[in-house]
């Protein structure tokens, strides 16, 4: 390890603890007494207060409130943070205009040869939702939903909110906030009715916090819907799932082989939702068998199929 990345290292080591010592330095680092001394003085002359100690049980500890020094990046750790602004982009995430911020304030803390070396990264790397005849053409605008970042500081006071969506008022218990296919999904369970469901924030006008009194342990206590979808999976079919499968579906193995698995989950019935499962169901491919589907989609199922053998 570099000594500069040494150092910032230690930095972020001593400034996460109490009370540390010399000895707990050289252990955690591998290094000598007289090279954890050295390292120490100069991160007290770069601006972090430590207060040393004495006797028996003597080390040293960090000043609290104060500020902390500038940190110093490694040449690796500048490229890691600049890959992934870029592998971000186009993926419809909060804060846009803080993210742009920080890309500016990096550049502007590199020297002229770590800004060559981004703007080289910057076009050879191409990332998904990137046209490679013109990479400065997005395939969609890198704008996100603008209530995501009002449901986020509503989310951080407190996970019981009250959504107001285009069907109307809905008083929940956030369980997760997730983007899919650069949407985001709000799965939260309804505090009346204590049923999960999933909601689309395009669909989300405004968010509050819920003033009045909620239920307690609602994330353990919920109304699980029924399954409403079995499907069992052979060898091409898995394959088919482990290259794309909606978020939070899982497999449950039936052999050690992996060859043969069995999926039990809960689909929507909405036709956006219908066509959704539909194309993916058609996406895994004949190799799979089905026990149980909503009707809605068993019918839109059979359609395609009709549909596809009358072009064939």
């Amino acid at each position: 390890m570099k000594k500069t990345e040494r150092i910032n290292t230690i930095m972020r080591y001593i400034n996460n603890r109490a009370h540390f010592t010399i000895s707990e330095i050289m252990s955690e680092f591998a290094i000598s007494r007289s090279t954890a001394i050295r390292d120490l003085r100069e991160i007290e002359q770069m601006g972090l207060p430590l207060i040393a100690e004495v006797g028996r049980d003597g080390g040293y500890s960090v000043l609290q409130n104060s500020f902390l020094p500038s940190v110093h990046f490694t040449d690796d750790e500048v490229k890691a943070l600049f890959i992934a602004f870029m592998a971000t982009r186009n993926q419809q995430l909060p804060y846009l205009k803080s993210r742009q911020s920080l890309s500016e304030k990096l550049i502007g803390l590199l020297s002229e040869n770590q800004q060559d070396e981004l703007v080289y990264l910057n076009e050879v790397l191409l990332f998904e939702g990137t046209n490679p005849y013109n990479p400065d053409l997005l395939d969609l605008t890198d704008l996100p939903d603008p209530t995501l970042e009002k449901l986020i500081q509503a989310l951080l006071k407190d996970r019981y909110l009250i959504c107001t969506f285009t069907t109307g008022k809905i008083a929940l218990y956030l369980v997760h906030l997730y983007q899919q296919k650069s949407a985001w999904f709000i799965e939260g369970i309804i505090i009346e009715t204590r049923e999960k469901h999933v909601f689309a924030v395009e669909e989300l006008i405004d968010i509050a916090v819920f003033e009045g009194k909620h239920p307690k342990n609602i994330a353990k206590n919920y109304v699980a819907a029924p399954i409403n979808l079995i499907l069992t999976l052979e060898a091409k079919a898995i394959a088919q799932f482990k290259k794309y499968h909606p978020f939070r579906l899982t497999l449950a193995y039936l052999n050690p082989f992996q060859t043969k698995a069995r999926l039990e989950t809960v689909v929507g019935t909405k036709p956006e939702e219908v066509s959704e499962m539909v194309n993916w169901l058609l996406f895994l491919g004949e190799d799979l068998h089905i026990e149980r589907m909503p009707d809605e989609i068993r019918e839109e199922l059979i359609q395609r199929t009709k549909k596809h053998q009358s072009v064939l």
